[in-house]
């Protein structure tokens, strides 16, 4: 009763202040989702709970090791900004979102947004994990970089100066590439026909060797001087870059471009600007890698002695401690939506096998870590599984450790079959169908895909009229909006029975071959088939394969009862996620301002 009080109280406190949206600041409701979750409780399933220490326990199971890592990388720049006495303001760091977002053409808002629903990456972590980093760098290497005037004009000349048009082959043999240095020199304007027929650089042969204007200070000095040396439609000598070979041909030359006077000065501080960003972030590698080779970092997490002699440790860097709670708040501010998600799935399971009277044991794992081996294929040469090699497998991605491999995939697997235990069987109409669908002769066909009506009656009016496989062919290529049958000149795979299919599957059986369909409407296309014949079915003793056809077709009626369950479970249990009502708390100040105002 007191826990089902709370979860009220929180409720009502949201709908409250929802209600008053008018004078509302998005702080305010950030404050008061967030409170829920800072006393304790982070959800609630069933009125049963999970706390906020569970939560971050689970995010560092899974995103530990990763998080310090970045943890640590922050902490060495903020200590060696420490010592130099450099703070970064958070009107530098929102100043230098605004100049990112300018640069692709968006207000800051829509480019958060972007950053938050093109790559996951929140305002709160942009800020923290990428710029800031990037703005303390730069501010401990400003006193190293300077930009001197020889730099700007180079950039100057590079950008606005002369230019040399030119075609290009490129192999890999020196040998062939002397061979072609002849030819081209003896018949210069067969030097595209050569590029065409030669080059192994695909992008410029495609275009008879033509590659964008070669400019000064721009690239390699060897290829630019070798470019500014030829005369129009002369070609050069054979040139290594570095494992190709290179051969040379001017079309013409691009006179230089003078600017106006009055854009000279933005075109200075641009060149400036671009010059100076790229001396900082080599700089800042450098120095980064200094204080990184420089530092004393001990990683305590996941060294079970060192996580007794500093208990509640996470690292150690520098003399100074960042605690597990620190690295656990930092893992559900990256992570703890998703590892929520899963820990709330986790309870449901539970609570539904503790109801059942069930439960997962380890022999239970076993076997369904085997049966998954097995099905992918991870077999020793005595036929049975290979669950060493299929768990190398699992975790050779080095961040998915056994562990969170059982707790996430193989806990749930065995958790529902052992739901839904006993409701599944494999019937003699199951047998007969699932015999048919893998062993059974299959129709070849050509098809004709089609997105209306009208054009599909058009289309058949044609190949009635034509009834050979090369015009229905060509029908396919113009007209199949379906990119296999299109591409395919109306070739697609055979189709076979009991694929879920219906209404294809019953016009095709029905064919002969040679024979066109009628029109198959299904869903919003209309499909038009050429039947080509039957093929031949390699089993036709059903005994032969029952125990396999048994097997197989037990595991996915199990899968999909398995599927079923889940989502009724999820849909009879009643689920408070305070973690998301803290993290949406700004959307909805932001949408009941936008309502207030109009009001």
């Amino acid at each position: 009763m007191p826990l089902q009080t709370a979860r009220m109280r929180v409720w009502m406190s949201l709908f409250m202040r929802l209600v008053c949206c008018t004078a509302l600041t998005v702080s305010t409701l950030v404050t008061s989702a967030a409170q829920e979750t800072s006393e304790g409780i982070v959800a609630v399933v069933n009125a049963d709970p999970i706390t906020r220490q569970a939560l971050a326990d689970a995010c560092i199971l899974r995103y530990g090791k990763d998080v310090l890592d970045a943890m640590i990388n922050r902490h060495l720049i903020f200590q060696a900004c420490k010592q130099q006495g450099i703070a970064i303001s958070e009107t530098q760091v929102r100043d230098e979102i605004h100049r990112m977002a300018s640069k692709f053409g968006l207000s800051m808002d829509a480019y958060l947004q972007l950053l938050q629903d093109e790559r996951h990456i929140s305002p709160q972590e942009y800020s923290r994990e990428i710029i800031w980093p990037i703005l303390a760098l730069r501010e401990l290497v400003a006193a190293q970089v300077q930009v001197g005037q020889d730099e700007i004009n180079r950039a100057f000349v590079s950008q606005y100066g002369e230019a040399v048009k030119c075609r290009m082959i490129m192999v890999s043999s020196e040998t062939t590439a002397k061979s072609l240095c002849e030819q081209a020199i003896r018949q210069p304007d067969q030097f595209a026909q050569l590029a065409k027929q030669y080059s192994e650089d695909e992008s410029s042969a495609s275009v008879g060797g033509l590659i964008p204007p070669i400019r000064r200070h721009n690239g390699d000095t060897q290829l630019e001087e070798s470019a500014f040396n030829l005369a129009e439609n002369q070609v050069s000598p054979v040139m290594q870059l570095g494992d190709q070979w290179i051969i040379l041909q001017a079309i013409r030359r691009l006179p230089a471009t003078t600017p106006s006077p009055q854009a000279m000065p933005a075109i200075t501080e641009q060149i400036t600007d671009k010059i100076r960003d790229e001396k900082m972030r080599g700089a800042s590698s450098e120095l980064f890698a200094k204080l990184q080779a420089d530092s004393q970092v001990v990683k305590v997490l996941g060294d079970e002695t060192l996580s007794r002699q500093y208990p509640g440790v996470a690292a150690i860097i520098n003399g100074q401690s960042v605690s597990l709670a620190a690295l656990g708040m930092e893992c559900i501010e990256r992570h703890g939506e998703e590892v929520l998600n899963g820990e709330i799935n986790r309870k449901v399971l539970t609570q539904a096998l503790r109801q059942a009277s069930l439960s997962v044991t380890d022999v239970d794992i076993e076997s369904e870590i085997a049966r998954a081996a097995t099905s992918f294929g991870y077999v020793t040469a005595d036929g049975n599984a290979d669950t060493d090699g299929w768990m190398d497998s699992v975790t050779s991605d080095g961040t998915t450790t056994r562990d969170v491999y059982i707790r996430d995939a193989v806990w749930p697997s065995v958790a529902l079959s052992k739901l839904v235990e006993g409701q599944v069987t494999v019937q003699e109409d199951d047998l007969r169908e699932g015999f048919e669908a893998a062993f059974g002769p299959r129709v070849e066909i050509l098809a004709i895909v089609l997105s209306d009506q009208r054009s599909a009656q058009k289309v058949w009016d044609m190949a009635r009229n034509n009834p050979t496989d090369e015009f229905f062919g060509q029908l396919a290529e113009q007209y199949s909006v379906e990119p296999v049958s299109a591409s395919n000149r109306g070739k697609v795979p055979p189709i076979r029975k009991h694929s879920g299919q219906v209404a294809i599957e019953r016009e095709a059986f029905q064919l002969k071959p040679g024979e066109l369909s009628g029109i198959i409407a299904t869903g919003d296309s209309y499909i038009i088939l050429r039947c080509q014949g039957f093929t031949e079915p390699l089993v036709t003793d059903p005994a032969a394969v029952r125990e396999e056809l048994t097997r197989d077709l037990h595991e996915k009626k199990l899968r999909i009862a398995m599927s079923a369950k889940f989502d009724a479970l999820k849909d009879a249990a009643e689920i408070d996620n305070f973690l998301a009502a803290a993290k949406n708390a700004p959307k909805v100040a932001r949408t009941a301002a936008a309502v207030g105002s109009k009001q």
